[in-house]
């Protein structure tokens, strides 16, 4: 008994402290431009690889740029595009998954069949080989995920509403001569919205790894703009004089990551939502 209330207190403790931690980083997303000390992108080769000081806190790297500023300005792509990829693919599977699971018949045979064909490769895999041929570039990247993450939210609220159309509103509503869109609208999609911000804080961390992961490997953010993942491949040629032009940006990604990892957890468990893996 007292360490269940032990284990629960500690879990309530991680979870204010990841809140807190994401809830700054998202501030920063907004105020970047006003909180940083310097120009992100400004060069100064006189004074490149600076230790810490007042003016530069986290020094500067190869080309003389605030580390500080690039992390600060790398926080509004990774978690902005990272929402934009999880927004938008949740807009379409929300969409397909609710259509396809209330009509039924061949249209949920062939959207199924297609979603369980995308899934069956791994996402990163997937999205390399589209990136491939839209070509490098944050847009693309951003398009590429996008075109692969809807099948898992769709999939998912396909599920939710074969549930949901048995029950016995669905059933009252359409006895009262309702179209399947207003159905759709007003009875199955505002039932099955609650699981977003579960779905959300599972997912986000996975965006944010895929988008750094492409823009290590020089396929996402182009030089240059800060993006954490750029900054560590640009820091890779200094890993032994100046390690920290890779640590810095590590240690945010991790931060962020599990962050959404924990706060996923416990919210999952709570509401017995599944994640992807």
């Amino acid at each position: 008994m007292i360490e269940s209330i032990r284990s629960s207190l500690i879990g309530q403790k991680a979870i204010a402290v990841c809140s807190v931690i994401l809830i700054i980083l998202f501030s920063v997303t907004l105020f970047a431009p006003w909180i940083s000390p310097h120009n992100p992108t400004q060069v100064n080769l006189m004074l490149k690889l600076q230790s810490p000081s007042l003016e530069y806190p986290l020094g500067t790297d190869y080309l003389g740029r605030c580390n500080l500023s690039r992390l600060l300005h790398g926080a509004r792509i990774s978690l902005g595009f990272a929402s934009t990829v999880f927004f938008s693919s949740l807009g379409i599977g929300l969409l397909i998954g609710t259509f396809s699971g209330y009509k039924g018949g061949w249209i949920d045979l062939v959207l199924m069949r297609f979603c369980e064909g995308v899934m069956a490769f791994p996402s990163l895999i997937l999205t390399l080989g589209l990136v491939g041929i839209f070509g490098p570039g944050l847009k693309q990247v951003l398009l590429a995920m996008i075109l692969v993450h809807w099948v898992y939210y769709a999939r998912m609220f396909r599920g939710m509403v074969l549930i949901l159309k048995e029950k016995n509103f669905i059933t009252a509503a359409i006895i009262n001569g309702s179209s399947q869109w207003k159905i759709i609208r007003q009875h199955l999609i505002p039932n099955i919205l609650p699981p977003v911000v579960v779905i959300g804080t599972l997912e986000m961390g996975w965006a944010i790894m895929d988008i750094s992961a492409l823009s290590f490997l020089g396929l996402g953010v182009q030089p240059p703009m800060p993006e954490w993942g750029a900054m560590i491949h640009e820091g890779k040629s200094y890993i032994r004089s100046n390690p920290e032009l890779m640590l810095y940006p590590g240690i945010m990604i991790i931060l962020v990551v599990i962050s959404f990892n924990v706060l996923g957890e416990a919210l999952s468990e709570r509401f017995g939502v599944k994640r992807r893996f």
